[in-house]
C-alpha cells in the first residue's frame, strides 16, 4: 500500500515524521535508486526500495520508549562534528535503534524522551496537538508581577509571539531566582529568548515534563524502558491534561 515516504520513514523508526520531511528535502531519501526532495511523494514500502543516507530502511516492528534524564553539557543530536558527549552514549545497553522526541540544548538538562516511534514522535511534537512541556528556569534578577504576567500573555519574538504560558516563581535570592514554566510550543531556544526579551537571561534550565511524562526522582544519566501499554495510558489521558493546563493558564491570568 502507498503511503506518504515522510510516514514510511517514521513508521520504520528512523526519525520522527518532521525530521523526515528535512530529510527528504535534504536529498538524502531514495526510492528505487532515485533521490526524491518533493514532500508528498509515494512509495509502498514492500515493493519498493527506500533509502536514508544510501542505508535501505526495514520494517520496525518493536516499539520501545525510553525516559532519560539528559545531564548537562551532553548533544541531543545522534551525531555531532564537534566529538562532544552525545545521549547515545548513555544507552550502551539499548540494543534497539532510537532518537530522540524532540531536543534539548547542550546547556539544558531534564526529560529527555527517546523511541522508535514515529507517530508517537509526531503526536508529541506537531504543533496541532499543542503538548505542554514543563522547566524550572533560573533566570538573572526577580521578574516583577508585570513581566510575569506579560510571559504568560505572549512575548513578542522575532518569530512571532508565544503563546499562553503558565509562569509561577517558585523561589528567589537577591540577585537570582527560579521559576516554574510550562509551554505548549517546541520552537528552538524557546525559554531562553522568551526571558533575554524581558531582561532576564537563563542561567539554568530543566525541563521537568513533557506531555503525560515526567521525570520524577531519575538522576542525571539514569534512563528506565516505559511499558508500551503504560506509555499507550499515558498518551489517552493527554486530553484531560490539556484541558487542565488550559484552565490554570485562564486562572494565572
Amino acid at each position: 500500500m502507498k503511503k506518504r515516504l515522510q510516514k514510511i520513514i517514521a513508521e520504520a523508526g528512523i526519525t520522527s515524521r518532521r525530521k523526515a520531511e528535512d530529510l527528504i528535502q535534504e536529498g538524502r531519501v531514495s526510492v528505487d535508486g532515485r533521490t526524491i526532495t518533493k514532500l508528498g511523494t509515494l512509495a509502498d514500502f514492500e515493493k519498493n526500495k527506500i533509502r536514508v543516507n544510501g542505508k535501505l530502511i526495514t520494517a520496525n516492528k518493536e516499539k520501545i520508549y525510553i525516559l532519560l534524564n539528559k545531564p548537562l553539557n551532553y548533544i541531543t543530536s545522534l551525531d555531532d562534528p564537534q566529538n562532544r558527549p552525545k545521549i547515545i552514549d548513555l544507552l550502551k545497553k539499548v540494543h534497539v535503534r532510537v532518537f530522540p522526541v524532540g531536543r534539548l540544548d547542550f546547556d539544558a538538562e531534564g526529560l529527555l524522551l527517546l523511541t522508535n516511534d514515529g507517530e508517537l514522535a509526531q503526536r508529541l511534537l506537531h504543533p496541532s496537538f499543542s503538548v505542554p512541556r514543563t522547566y524550572l528556569v533560573k533566570v538573572k534578577g526577580v521578574p516583577d508581577f508585570i513581566t510575569i504576567k506579560n510571559l504568560r500573555m505572549g512575548i513578542l519574538l522575532t518569530d512571532g509571539i508565544t503563546f499562553p504560558a503558565k509562569v509561577v516563581l517558585v523561589g528567589k535570592t537577591k540577585n537570582n531566582s527560579w521559576l516554574r514554566v510550562t509551554v505548549t510550543e517546541g520552537r528552538n531556544k524557546l525559554i531562553k529568548r522568551m526571558f533575554s526579551a524581558v531582561g532576564h537571561s537563563v542561567l539554568k534550565l530543566k525541563r521537568i515534563t513533557f506531555g503525560p511524562f515526567s521525570l520524577g526522582n531519575l538522576k542525571p544519566g539514569d534512563y528506565v524502558v516505559l511499558p508500551s501499554g503504560e506509555v499507550r495510558k499515558l498518551l489517552h489521558n493527554r486530553l484531560k491534561q490539556k484541558k487542565i493546563f488550559q484552565n490554570d493558564v485562564r486562572k494565572d491570568e
